[in-house]
């Protein structure tokens, strides 16, 4: 069988971390030689000029501390992105404190390496007053803050079409499939005089079944298909997301692992490590490790680490499958 061509996600998937990291140094090398140039430029034009050495450190520090910084600014959009209704108070206030703190770190960065460089040069920094000079500084980074992580963001979302991501079907609306309710008929009168009996008490009605749902909707760029929730192989939590692993391709669901998981059949799915978890009909061999842990071999050739502290989970849920 003629093997299905690759999509253009499937193709950029195994060179996306070196793409990623070139990127930004490529980035900042070049922001920081056009900021050296312009700033060369202006401190010969001042009535102390500076030597050309200084400005290079000065520029350079800057944008070598901001290079370093680029995981955090990652980590800070993961983790208030996306926005969630009701919670615009805390994602604007989590990135004034995040932005603070970048900042700082930011400037102390900066003042080490030229301090460094100065002291090499056999002189001596002189930063000027912490308080002004970390606001002035705090005026610039905060534009780079928000340029950086609305960068992140948008990268974001263009891999989320590009790759695929699924959302729970929305459950029918009321009336629409279930039947109206009929009304019971009228109970007879008793006689005049008789005290008609006291209704027994019915108990109250079993809670119904928690709602699972048996498809999803995958977007992917234009398209949009259903995939079944028995066809996931094994789930891994990202961040605000879970990836759904089916036949071979990645699709992420906005939800935490532990959250999704309640939705799911608990005799199907299965958690096997504090990020993943598995169908139980797709695995194909288990693999015990040194320590009590154990490899998941799956039938669609990958591999899912089992810890130890799930190895009973996993012994029951395949014994009551079995």
């Amino acid at each position: 069988m003629k093997a299905s061509r690759r999509n253009l996600y499937e193709r950029y998937e195994p060179i996306r971390r070196y793409v990623e990291v070139g990127f930004w140094i490529v980035l900042m090398a070049l922001q920081g030689v056009f900021s050296t140039m312009v700033a060369v430029v202006d401190a010969r034009n001042r009535a102390v000029p500076r030597a050309t050495w200084e400005v290079v450190t000065w520029e350079g520090s800057s944008h070598l501390v901001l290079l370093m910084l680029i995981p955090v600014f990652v980590a800070v959009e993961r983790r208030l992105a996306p926005l969630m209704p009701g919670r615009w108070v805390r994602f604007v206030a989590g990135h004034i404190v995040a932005s603070v703190a970048i900042s700082m770190v930011h400037v102390a960065g900066m003042f080490a390496v030229r301090s460094l460089v100065y002291a090499l040069m056999g002189g001596r920094y002189d930063f000027g007053g912490w308080t002004a000079q970390w606001g002035y500084e705090y005026l610039k980074d905060v534009r780079v803050y928000v340029s950086i992580v609305f960068g992140i963001w948008a990268y974001r979302l263009f891999m989320l079409r590009l790759q695929g991501e699924a959302r729970v079907l929305d459950a029918p609306e009321a009336g629409v499939s279930d039947p109206p309710p009929v009304a019971a008929p009228p109970l007879p009168s008793a006689p005049a005089g008789d005290v008609p009996p006291a209704p027994e008490e019915t108990p109250p009605p079993p809670a119904p079944p928690p709602t699972r749902p048996e498809r999803f909707l995958v977007r992917k760029l234009r398209r949009e298909f259903l995939i079944a929730a028995t066809d996931i192989d094994w789930l891994q939590a990202e961040g605000n997301y879970v990836g759904l692993h089916v036949n071979g391709h990645d699709y992420l669901l906005r939800a935490t692992l532990t959250d999704f998981l309640t939705q799911l059949d608990p005799a199907r799915f299965v958690r096997v490590h504090r990020s993943h978890a598995v169908n139980l009909a797709r695995i194909k061999e288990i693999e015990p490790l040194d320590g009590g842990d154990a490899r998941l071999h799956m039938h669609d050739g990958t591999t899912v680490p089992c810890s130890r502290r799930y190895r009973d989970a996993l012994r029951a849920g395949a014994g009551s499958t079995g």
